[in-house]
């Protein structure tokens, strides 16, 4: 191996001097604006017998993100945009992310601070863009050691690629297939990830650290950092082989035990899983009416139930934008905060810590979300890592696969570029089997739009690889299975039922088929059964359907478990070969693709 560079090396002391095992937080607005009231914050420690000779409260930045997939160029379209709140009520678009950017804002943020943690919510690797995907996210490592990261959580797309490759995004090592990339051995991640409630089936033991403890001058902040119990269900069955999730709140409560045990005292939460606010603006203030009002979603019920030994949780999944006060269990208020993705937001938090009682004076927490706008310079080390990494990807990111007439976006209940990607299986399905009637597509499973606006040299309007790329990053295969038209209609109302019913998750169809999705009814009664045809027929109960799907929603994920009980299975080639087939058969530079009209589901509301 290589010798370690000068700046490398003080990063591995860094490392392995102040840390020692948990996960991250973050806080939304204020608390209070006072410290207890039984001393002043100049008051020494020495006079409680601290013996540190320094004020009894010490301010600690907590600056936090999550879910930054990858995303180490700017994100394009609307995936490179953040909402904000205007003082009349209005909103605006901000174009935001790009590493360059989010680590001249988190240095800059950092200056002044002596105290100052860097922590995340995780998936901060998985669903990448070609220039990290391509690479085994190798790239996303080294940026993260750059930021200067201290510690993350695992998320659920760290499984992507399974607990062996996650290990060695952590201690290093070449891909076992893939090999060295340069002529330097990857190093690993400087910082570590926390898995505390994801288990070896075999020994019942954690596959990576629970918990992990910052340290300076007396002053110790532990973090605890989980995933999502329902990890399986949004992941490949080969991704979590072997392992066990459990309950988020019973392994943080497990392990607050554990370091009140060991004397620390002040404890931040990394959680993979989130919530819902009420408004897409990352300044939204989601505490109106009263404390946490303004936010739905899982984080509630885990935060209301997680111990007040906690001091704040550091959240993601959820892609959303918010810092909350969500009651614990004893009724106090307690920050709970999260900062989008694609490295758009981070989020700025100060913990004030009392050194008499080794505890955050949380009366005084405040928090606010921060957005990565590109208005500020560059940072060099991370135009240089992209442009490194840009030119091992350019020989196969910059072929053209196709052709656009304007953007194609990734919103809405229905997306035209979900649309496009349904139209794309289909038409694989098809050249499979010519007897295939319809495809339907997982919406978490379509990453990002496709812009009109060139990114590089391709000139407007065309499409790369790595373009299609960013948009579909999985490998999944394209599918076949028959299905009754019972099942098929059973799947259409799993969307909105079952483990669906509060967040749903509505399939891209393909052309052809047509329902409508009434939201003001509940349950499984919004897919409105009557309205559903293909073609312009109605769906015959006890007849045959053979649909194309993704190797991941014919494994019943993503909470489709009749999707997982097709029959006559039949496996085509990847989805992004599929979509790049479509593109070059139905587009060229004189006629290039419109985006699909987005009409085929009737949304009511």
């Amino acid at each position: 191996m290589p010798a370690e560079s000068r700046a490398h090396q003080r990063r591995r002391r860094r490392t392995h001097l102040l840390l020692a095992g948990a996960a991250g937080l973050a806080t939304a607005g204020a608390l209070a604006a006072a410290l207890p009231a039984t001393a002043t914050a100049e008051e020494s420690s020495t006079k409680h017998g601290g013996g540190y000779g320094y004020s009894r409260y010490q301010d600690v930045q907590l600056l936090s993100f999550n879910d930054l997939h990858g995303n180490l160029e700017p994100p394009a379209g609307s995936s490179g945009r953040v909402t904000e709140l205007q003082h009349d009520g209005t909103t605006k678009t901000i174009d935001a992310g790009g590493v360059e950017y989010l680590a001249t804002h988190l240095r800059q943020a950092r200056e002044g601070n002596k105290y100052s943690i860097t922590a995340a919510g995780g998936d901060m690797v998985g669903a990448s863009p070609l220039i990290s995907g391509l690479f085994h996210d190798e790239p996303t490592i080294e940026a993260l050691n750059k930021l200067d990261l201290d510690v993350t959580s695992v998320g659920n797309h760290e499984f992507d690629e399974g607990a062996k490759e996650l290990a060695r995004l952590q201690k290093g090592g070449c891909h076992p297939t893939a090999g060295c990339y340069t002529n330097e051995e990857f190093e690993g991640a400087d910082f570590p990830y926390l898995a505390a409630n994801v288990l070896d089936e075999k020994t019942g033991k954690p596959i990576l650290k629970p918990y992990w403890v910052w340290k300076k001058n007396g002053v110790k902040v532990g973090f605890i950092g989980v995933t999502l119990e329902d990890t399986p269900g949004v992941v490949s069955a080969d991704g979590v082989k072997g392992l066990k999730f459990k309950d988020e709140v019973e392994t943080i409560n497990k392990y607050a035990r554990v370091l009140q045990a060991q004397g620390v005292k002040s404890i931040v939460a990394l959680i993979h899983e989130g919530g819902l606010p009420a408004s897409g603006a990352y300044n939204y203030n989601c505490d109106a009416p009263g404390a946490g009002d303004g936010i739905s979603g899982p984080i509630v019920d885990i935060a209301k139930n997680i111990t007040p030994q906690v001091d704040a949780l550091v959240t993601g999944h959820t892609h959303a934008a918010y810092v909350c006060t969500i009651p614990d269990p004893s009724g106090k208020p307690r920050m709970v905060t999260s900062a989008a993705s694609f490295g758009r937001i981070y989020t700025d938090t100060t913990l004030t810590y009392d050194r008499f009682t080794g505890d955050i004076a949380r009366t005084s927490v405040k928090s606010a979300n921060h957005v990565v706008t590109r208005t500020v310079a560059k940072a060099p080390d991370m135009t240089e890592l992209i442009s490194k990494w840009n030119t091992l990807a350019a020989p196969i990111g910059n072929r053209a696969i196709g052709y656009i007439s304007a953007d194609i976006p990734n919103t809405g209940t229905e997306s035209p570029i979900g649309d496009l990607i349904a139209d794309a299986q289909l038409a694989h399905g098809k050249e499979l089997d010519p007897e295939t009637d319809l495809a339907l597509m997982n919406p978490g499973g379509v990453r990002a739009p496709l812009t009109y606006a060139a990114k590089g040299s391709e000139g407007d309007g065309v499409v790369t690889y790595a373009e299609g790329f960013t948009v579909q990053p999985f490998s999944n295969t394209v599918n076949l299975q028959d299905f009754t038209g019972a099942q098929l209609i059973q799947v259409l109302k799993e969307q909105v039922s079952g483990t669906n019913a509060a967040a749903p998750k509505v399939l891209q169809v393909s052309s052809g088929l047509t329902y409508t999705l009434d939201l003001t009814k509940s349950g499984a009664d919004r897919v409105v059964t009557d309205s559903i045809k293909l073609n312009g027929e109605a769906i015959n109960p006890t007849a045959t359907y053979r649909v194309a799907t993704n190797s991941f929603l014919a494994g019943g994920g993503d909470g489709f478990p009749t999707l997982g009980q097709g029959t006559n299975d039949l496996v085509g080639a990847d989805d992004l070969t599929a979509l790049e087939k479509y593109l070059t058969a139905n587009s060229s530079a004189t006629n290039p693709i419109a985006p699909p009209a987005a009409k085929r589901i009737t949304v009511v509301s």
